[in-house]
């Protein structure tokens, strides 16, 4: 049977040392600041997470785009021609065209390389929560899943990832176009801090507001603990958009607290997800009951 390589993108905010650990790929998008494109990669360092959300705080916009498809031939292929088999899990279609734009590509790669399976995952997802999903995938590829097994299981969980996050302000997202919500929400009153999930459909949606950014921590760990499953035997994620040391302290034991999990793992929120999200967001992650809530419906 044929290796299965598990491939992601930049949006999954998955540390180098995750990706070696379980054998995940990633493609990169790229950032735009002051009309220089660099990759978004995801070798860096607090140091370097720290300039980044700086350069926000201090009024100065960063763009992104999605995958080139050159970046996606260059990353398919070193696989394919190791006679890999290759399922792609990508950032939310509702967030980024790269998952489109992958599968046009893949269609003519598995023409040339014959036998050869890919599967272009919409995750559904973004952040850590794309980049649960490709642990999964790689776990269970590991366990002696081939590609469309691996595609199938991923496919069918991908609403159970449950995302909940504190932002200071929704301007960052209305800016890039990211965020649904009803006009109140954009109102930056006093004080009240919007939280953030992702929609059954993989729109990222304001949900509800609460008062004061202590208040908004506690919600998102509420929120989570609420709709996790099976926290005991499962690491829960916190990713964040260079916050202070001890908010994420306080919020990792709270978890450890009330979920009783397995284990927390920390990460930043990458240079894709936090051009769009801002300086100080704050997002828990964690598998759970099936999100069923679409914007719509409100």
């Amino acid at each position: 049977m044929r290796k299965v390589q598990i491939i992601t993108d930049s949006c999954s905010d998955l540390t180098p040392a995750i990706m070696e650990q379980y054998g995940i790929d990633y493609a990169k998008m790229n950032t735009v600041f002051k009309g220089k494109t660099a990759p978004a990669d995801l070798s860096w360092t607090a140091q370097d997470v720290h300039k980044f959300y700086d350069t926000m705080r201090n009024g100065d916009r960063i763009t992104t785009t999605q995958v080139p498809v050159e970046e996606f031939n260059r990353v398919f292929r070193k696989y394919l021609d190791q006679g890999c088999d290759i399922v792609y899990i990508g950032c939310s279609i509702k967030q980024s065209g790269s998952v489109n734009t992958a599968q046009v590509l893949s269609k003519k790669l598995m023409q040339e390389y014959e036998g050869a399976t890919i599967h272009c995952i919409n995750s559904m997802r973004a952040s850590v929560g794309e980049g649960m999903l490709a642990i999964k995938a790689a776990e269970f590829a590991a366990n002696g899943a081939n590609a469309d097994e691996v595609a199938e299981y991923i496919s069918a969980k991908r609403n159970n990832v449950r995302q909940f996050v504190a932002v200071h302000t929704l301007d960052y997202l209305k800016r890039a176009g990211r965020v649904k919500a009803s006009s109140a929400f954009f109102g930056n009153l006093l004080g009240v801090k919007p939280i953030i999930i992702a929609d059954a459909d993989g729109e990222q949606t304001a949900l509800k507001k609460v008062k004061g950014r202590a208040a908004s921590l506690n919600e998102i760990v509420a929120l989570l603990k609420e709709h996790v499953q099976d926290a005991e035997n499962q690491t829960i994620y916190i990713a964040h958009a260079d916050c202070q040391p001890d908010e994420i302290s306080a919020v990792k034991e709270k978890i450890k607290n009330e979920l009783g999990c397995k284990d927390v793992c920390v990460n930043f929120i990458g240079p894709i997800i936090g051009a769009s999200i801002g300086p100080d967001a704050i997002a828990v992650f964690g598998f759970g009951d099936e999100v069923t809530f679409r914007i719509g419906d409100k």
